[in-house]
């Protein structure tokens, strides 16, 4: 390798930490040598649903550079932290919030303790963030084209072709083989049963659609109050969540359209937010779509985007793009079950 490479060895470590009820995960961490005059802040990266993350690891080792530690990780059943056959693994997207990235965030509080703590959530990883109790201690949060797939949100021009691969044949195989073999498909990585399964049933409310029959009181073995309070305690822990987010779309991702992501960031309530909205004329790019933002081709366009954010929290709408602005709402803050 050479010394440039994110995975060179006297840039990266390789990690294991268990999830928050004991599943081991694995990652990397890019960190600092010697004590920091100050804190040095650590910024976690959440991955999109079933992205490896070494997919995030140049912009992490970039984000590095510029002075955070970086922890990338992956949730259960999904590169580092798969273990042996998905059929076998019973995992849904509020395991990877409640205990992956709970799991992860525990494990930067005692490593880097005293230091502060930024998100960079991808897709869904902008979702499962919101599960996770130790959230409340997040600094700042970045996610890109962050949602949680309902259908109706997806862009009108490819809506109904999105809906028959992610609402019909990935949960139909999902049923008939215990896991989606997506990385055959050319589709992502394989996929556990319960993801795949909260994904091609997701309604306008995540709450009232995710683990049907995986206890929780959603089941349809609970009565209607049993059901509605289970609903509301996965949606109230969002509220947990104080860290100001800036939310980035992209025009041209079929998955992060407006609608999409002020839906999710309906859940935030408590957290002052920032949707900004990029087309990719404004860097002279003929697409950029769901993933590209992360590429290292966008290191000196895009990137500086999260940088800006994570060191300041301010975001400006004068050079790429239209920004809104949402405050947080002044109650109290609920309780939430870990």
């Amino acid at each position: 390798m050479t010394p440039s490479s994110p995975f060179a060895p006297d840039a990266v470590e390789r990690i294991v930490f268990p999830a928050a009820d004991g599943y081991a995960l694995g990652g990397y961490v890019w960190h600092g040598a010697g004590e920091p005059k100050r804190p040095r802040p650590v910024a976690i990266i959440n991955a999109a649903t079933s992205v490896r993350c070494r997919y995030y690891a140049r912009f992490a080792y970039w984000l590095h550079q510029h002075g955070w530690d970086v922890v990338t990780f992956d949730y259960r059943g999904i590169g580092e932290s798969r273990h042996g056959s998905l059929r076998k693994l019973d995992a849904d997207w509020i395991d990877w919030g409640e205990h992956d990235v709970e799991g992860a965030l525990r494990y930067v509080t005692e490593r880097f303790p005293g230091q502060p703590i930024d998100v960079i959530g991808h897709s869904a990883g902008g979702f499962v963030v919101g599960l996770a109790a130790s959230a409340r201690q997040i600094q700042r949060i970045f996610t890109v084209g962050a949602q949680y797939a309902y259908w109706r949100d997806y862009s009108p021009q490819v809506r109904k072709a999105m809906f028959l691969r992610w609402h019909v044949a990935m949960p139909l195989l999902a049923w008939m083989l215990g896991y989606v073999p997506a990385k055959r498909l050319g589709w992502m990585e394989d996929t556990p049963k319960g993801v795949a399964l909260d994904w091609g049933r997701m309604g306008p409310r995540f709450e009232h659609t995710v683990r049907r029959g995986r206890g929780r009181g959603l089941g349809p073995g609970r009565d209607t109050a049993q059901r509605n309070s289970a609903a509301e305690e996965l949606a109230s822990r969002f509220r947990q969540v104080t860290a100001p987010i800036l939310a980035v779309g992209i025009d041209d991702d079929p998955f992060g359209t407006e609608p999409a992501l002020d839906r999710l960031l309906d859940y935030y309530t408590r957290s002052e937010r920032h949707h900004l909205r990029l087309a990719p004329a404004a860097i002279n790019v003929p697409e950029i779509g769901h993933f590209a933002f992360f590429h290292e081709g966008f290191r000196d366009t895009l990137w500086p985007l999260a940088l800006g954010w994570l060191r300041t929290g301010e975001a400006s709408d004068t050079l790429l793009g239209t920004l809104k602005r949402r405050p947080a709402d002044s109650g109290s803050i609920p309780h939430a079950s870990p």
